[in-house]
């Protein structure tokens, strides 16, 4: 179960990146292009945000019930801080990848309710992007 999961949940981090690249470029086509917010935009934002969602979901699955690193991590915390790769798992990857959750999640909000659609672009271009550098520092590269 463990070893499934965390394939899911490796293997849908390329979704989302490409979800990610796909709605920023377009964000920003549209808000240097003033082009209208259409309905396309609109899919692909919820389309990034929710893949996200489910990433966390099951990134929290893996590291509340069946990761070996963390779950022996909640058993010695001082030890697993004073060592760099189990606090990399513990504490590092999983506050900046909620942070970026938490961005994407602001800038779909703040775009949702707006009107205007260089506002919509606008919001969606700072935060997803926030959220796309963010997901970067942390997606541990040498497990591709």
């Amino acid at each position: 179960m463990y070893n499934f999961t965390l394939h899911a949940h490796s293997g849908l981090r390329w979704l989302v990146l490409l979800l990610a690249i796909v709605v920023i470029l377009k964000s920003l086509i549209g808000l240097f292009g003033g082009g209208a917010y259409k309905k396309l935009d609109n899919i692909l934002a919820a389309s990034f945000v929710g893949t996200m969602h489910l990433q966390l979901l099951i990134g929290l699955i893996l590291y509340f019930v069946l990761s070996p690193i963390t779950t022996n991590a909640f058993s010695n915390v001082s030890e697993a801080m004073s060592n760099p790769a189990i606090r990399y798992w513990f504490v590092e990857h999983i506050t900046v990848m909620i942070l970026a959750v938490v961005a994407a999640q602001v800038g779909r909000s703040i775009s949702k309710k707006s009107d205007d659609s260089l506002v919509k672009f606008r919001f969606q271009t700072i935060f997803f992007t926030i959220a796309f550098f963010l997901m970067m520092t942390r997606i541990p590269w040498d497990r591709v």
